[in-house]
């Protein structure tokens, strides 16, 4: 009996978010300019060769249509995004595929894919797109270091990442729509590397999108870090046989963010449910040290060390109470 007035708290405080997220975002999309566009890339169909001479291939076709994006965008005299094409376009960038259009796609790699034994998929969460790709570049980045010989890195930008301080980062919506398409990536690189070990890294947003993607999915492992939950009521609800890991830095203001579920007439289901860190989920808790929500990556972090040991297939190294 006692929880339920903490309960009706939780829901009074999601819903008052809910309010001011609908009221604040139109105002302040309205003052953005259009969205830039960008030309129909080369249909490069689904990863069916993980081989030197088949990857560069794909790599030189995707930095060609990253070019030509980057020309409209100038043309369109967005100099934000233009730039931004063009630091992707620097040779030695390995892009598996990309679409500069509705506010952009990509998935690169960071290390040698033909090769890898350790593949790490990187699922970034809200707040994330084109403009500000530098930011997942430089975890993938790090992470590719820590992992070392026989490791590469998947930076997975495959969905219209909702806007951090938005209705849609509250709801499903977009988790729906880009499930499908990481599940595919999944089921490529686990087909071309036969022996590879895979595993989901999923930040904020990207967890939802990630539980989505759980049933079925070939990835060895499912790490949920920074989380504002899945939609999933605990780990069997995921129907996956990876193994699913849950981590949050002690900085991390997602943490007070309410963990429950409630259906909104004739709009949707928001809130993201039972938090990933909580025993109830079921999922298996590693150390993420003291970091902020956007520290994961960082170099010399104990969340970095841990995340990297989990995509190696080690055990994660325990908190020190000392």
């Amino acid at each position: 009996m006692a929880d339920r007035p903490r309960r009706r708290r939780l829901r009074r405080t999601l819903l008052a978010a809910l309010v001011t997220f609908a009221v604040a975002v139109p105002v302040s999309g309205a003052a953005r300019p259009a969205a830039v566009p960008a030309p129909a890339p080369t249909v490069l169909g689904p990863l069916r060769d993980a081989g030197p001479a088949a990857l560069e291939e794909r790599y030189a076709v995707s930095r060609r249509d990253i070019r030509a994006a980057g020309r409209v965008a100038d043309g369109h005299g967005d100099l934000k995004r233009a730039a931004s094409l063009r630091a992707m376009a620097a040779p030695g960038r390995q892009f598996l595929s990309f679409d500069g259009r509705d506010g952009g796609r990509s998935v690169e790699v960071v290390g040698e894919l033909s090769t890898a034994r350790r593949v790490a998929v990187l699922v970034p969460g809200a707040g994330l797109g084109l403009d500000a790709y530098g930011r997942l570049r430089r975890g993938a980045l790090a992470l590719q270091r820590e992992l070392g010989e026989g490791g590469a890195v998947v930076a997975w930008l495959g969905y219209r990442s909702p806007a951090t301080v938005s209705p849609a980062s509250l709801t499903e919506g977009r988790a729906a729509e880009a499930a499908p398409g990481l599940r595919a990536l999944v089921d490529g690189l686990s087909a071309t590397l036969p022996g590879a070990r895979v595993t989901l890294l999923c930040h904020s947003y990207g967890s939802v999108i990630c539980a989505r993607a759980a049933s079925g999915t070939t990835a060895d492992a499912i790490v949920l870090y920074g989380s504002p939950g899945t939609g999933a009521r605990d780990v069997a609800s995921l129907r996956t046989g990876a193994r699913v890991w849950a981590g949050r830095s002690g900085g991390d203001w997602i943490g007070r963010v309410p963990h429950v579920r409630v259906r909104l007439p004739f709009v949707a289901t928001v809130g993201f449910g039972t938090d990933p860190v909580a025993d109830r989920f079921g999922a298996e808790v590693f150390d993420a040290g003291d970091g902020g929500h956007s520290d994961y990556l960082l170099p010399g972090s104990r969340s970095l060390t841990n995340l990297a040991r989990i995509v190696s297939g080690r055990a994660p190294l325990e908190a020190s109470h000392a």
